[in-house]
C-alpha cells in the first residue's frame, strides 16, 4: 500500500539529502509512495486551515529542528497525521554545553536542545545517525533506530595518484570540516605546519576561511577557502581531488555522538584519510589498509602524513580500499531498505 511522506524542513539540507531525500526517497517513489519536502521556515500563522486537510494521514519526517510555531501546531493537531519520525545526526545538548565550540554555534545548539524534548514526544520513531548517539537517545525515547550515513555522490577515479607527487605536482592534503570542529583541526595544526616546513612536495587546503588556526596562518603552500553552501560544496567535491584527507576528532561529549560521514567525504574526493584513533573511525578504518589512525599527540599526525608521502604506492592502494569500504557501507540500497522497512 502506498503512503505519503512529507519532510518538514527547517533548513538542515545536508542531513535531509544524505539520509533521506537523495538516498531513500527515489526508491520509495519507485514503489509508488508519495514523498515531498516542505520548507517551513518563515511561516507566520501556519496557514492552518489551508493545509490541514491536505495532511490528514501523512507521515511526517522532522530533521534536527523545527520552528517553535510548527511544534505548537503539530502538538495541537497530532491526531490527524500518520507516523512522525525524528531524524537527528548530532548530540544537540552536548553541542550546547561545549564551550570549545564557536559561541554562535553553541548558542544555536543550546536553543535547539531546549526544544528537542518536544520533538521526541511528538515522534513515534527516532532515527539516529550513529550507534553512540542512539544510546543517548534511548534514555529519552522508547523507539530509536540507527541509520549510518549513505553515500550519495559517485566515487571518482584515482588518476591523480598515477604520477608520483613532487614539487611540480604536489600532494594535496585537505581538511573540509566545519567551524564546529575548529578545536579538532587546531589541535593537530602544529603537525601540519612542521610538515609544510620540511616538505616542498605538499600543499594544504583547510576550508575554514578567516577562521584558520593561528599555527597555519602565513604558510606559503596552504590555502584557506571560505566554507561553501551545501550545493556549492557538493559541486566542489565532484570537481576536485585530494591525495590525503584529515579527520581529527578530539574526545568530547559532542564528538562522541558523531557518525563516520567524514570517511565518505574523504573517499568522495579520491583520497586516503588519516583519522583519530577513536570511534566512529575505529569501527570502520583498518589501519594501513583503508586509512591510517592517529592518536591525539600531533606528532602522530605528522608521522602518519610523512609515511603516506614516503609511500605513494601504498597511499594509492589505501585510497582504493577506502573507496571500496565507502561503496559498501554507504550503499544507498541499505538506506532505502531501512526506510522501506520503517514505513
Amino acid at each position: 500500500m502506498s503512503e505519503r511522506w512529507l519532510l518538514l524542513s527547517d533548513g538542515a539540507r545536508p542531513t535531509e539529502d544524505i539520509y533521506f531525500l537523495e538516498s531513500a526517497a527515489p526508491h520509495l517513489r519507485s514503489l509508488g509512495h508519495d514523498v515531498g519536502r516542505l520548507d517551513v521556515r518563515g511561516w507566520r500563522g501556519l496557514f492552518g486551515k489551508m493545509i490541514a486537510g491536505r495532511l490528514v494521514g501523512v507521515n511526517l519526517l522532522i530533521c534536527r529542528t523545527l520552528p517553535v510555531g510548527w511544534m505548537n501546531w503539530l502538538e495541537r493537531h497530532r491526531a490527524q497525521f500518520g507516523r512522525i519520525v525524528y531524524l537527528i545526526d548530532d548530540d544537540l545538548k552536548a553541542a550546547g554545553d561545549d564551550v570549545t565550540l564557536p559561541e554562535a554555534y553553541q548558542l544555536r545548539m543550546a536553543n535547539a536542545a531546549a526544544h528537542q524534548g518536544r520533538l521526541l514526544a511528538l515522534a513515534d520513531q527516532v532515527v539516529a545517525c550513529s550507534p553512540a548517539l542512539a544510546v543517548r537517545l534511548r534514555e529519552r525515547h522508547a523507539s530509536v533506530s540507527v541509520l549510518t550515513p549513505p553515500l550519495i555522490v559517485p566515487l571518482p577515479g584515482r588518476e591523480h595518484f598515477t604520477t608520483p607527487p613532487d614539487s611540480e605536482s604536489p600532494w594535496r592534503v585537505g581538511y573540509h570540516g566545519t567551524r564546529a570542529h575548529l578545536a579538532d583541526i587546531q589541535h593537530i595544526s602544529p603537525a601540519l605546519a612542521q610538515l609544510h616546513d620540511v616538505r616542498d612536495d605538499v600543499t594544504f587546503e583547510v576550508m575554514l576561511g578567516t577562521h584558520l588556526p593561528d599555527a597555519l596562518n602565513g604558510l606559503e603552500r596552504l590555502t584557506a577557502p571560505s566554507p561553501l553552501p551545501w550545493q556549492a560544496f557538493r559541486e566542489y567535491q565532484r570537481e576536485n581531488r585530494l591525495h590525503i584527507g584529515l579527520a581529527p576528532l578530539l574526545e568530547t561529549p559532542f564528538n562522541r555522538g558523531k557518525s563516520f560521514i567524514k570517511f565518505l567525504d574523504i573517499a568522495a574526493m579520491g583520497a586516503v584519510g588519516v583519522y583519530s584513533r577513536r570511534s566512529p573511525y575505529t569501527d570502520l578504518v583498518e589501519h594501513g589498509v583503508n586509512g591510517l589512525l592517529a592518536g591525539d599527540d600531533p606528532s602522530e599526525w605528522r608521522d602518519a602524513l610523512a609515511w603516506l608521502l614516503d609511500h605513494p604506492d601504498k597511499a594509492a592502494a589505501m585510497a582504493a580500499n577506502a573507496a571500496e569500504t565507502a561503496r559498501r557501507v554507504g550503499d544507498v540500497q541499505l538506506a532505502a531498505a531501512f526506510w522501506n522497512k520503517l514505513h
